[in-house]
């Protein structure tokens, strides 16, 4: 479930590489009639299982969804993303609270830890920490992990607690190799004129030829 739904666009790139459909029609992607539109429409797409874009609906649509295959005596697990400008919506708690309380050991929440949203930076926007200790208080078991280091976030994925919900806090640095929009909020919600796009591109397959070691450093 992707809670942060703004961020389909790596969802459709997701659904289109795994065959759900064309590879063309990503280059429709917030056009008029596009099936791609900036949220997710239930229904849209083949995979497309829930629409999104009021902020923390999508966790609560999670948490229903892991409550109902405990009482059907599924072995399911659910996975539910949220971004951290995101958890300054109450019903991102709310789930949390009926999350913990009734352990759904299936449930895995991660948390997109990037520290900026459209107003600026968390901190300054609603201030998150000690987020992990905050989270762990509702009855989660919290791993902390680098969000650019694929092999230690499949790690964390396969890691089992049965007696706790899990929440992963990813943290990442938004426009990760691209050196004018790293960290800045400003592009957390305008796209890239013709000539900024190259220049990233152009980064990006540089780092990706140098081997495509991203690691993210946080304190």
């Amino acid at each position: 479930m992707l809670s942060n739904a703004h961020i389909c666009p790596v969802l459709y790139a997701t659904l289109a590489e795994a065959g759900y459909y064309p590879k063309e029609e990503i280059h429709t992607l917030r056009k008029l009639g596009s099936r791609l539109q900036g949220h997710p429409h239930r229904g849209a797409l083949p995979g497309l299982e829930a629409s999104g874009g009021p902020l923390a609906q999508g966790i609560s649509i999670a948490a229903g969804m892991a409550m109902s295959a405990e009482i059907d005596g599924k072995r399911n697990k659910i996975y539910c993303m949220v971004g951290d400008g995101e958890m300054d919506e109450g019903q991102v708690w709310e789930a949390l609270m009926f999350i913990g309380k009734n352990k759904l050991h299936n449930f895995t929440l991660i948390i997109d830890r990037n520290n900026i949203q459209i107003d600026g930076f968390t901190e300054h926007v609603m201030p998150l920490e000690p987020l992990k200790d905050k989270v762990a208080s509702f009855g989660f078991h919290v791993i902390e992990v680098d969000g650019h280091n694929i092999r230690q976030l499949i790690d964390t994925f396969e890691e089992t607690i049965f007696e706790k919900p899990k929440a992963i806090l990813a943290h990442t640095i938004p426009g990760k190799g691209v050196d004018f929009m790293e960290f800045k909020p400003e592009w957390h919600g305008k796209p890239p004129n013709k000539e900024e796009a190259e220049k990233a591109l152009d980064e990006l397959e540089a780092l990706r030829s140098l081997g495509g070691k991203i690691t993210c450093e946080h304190e």
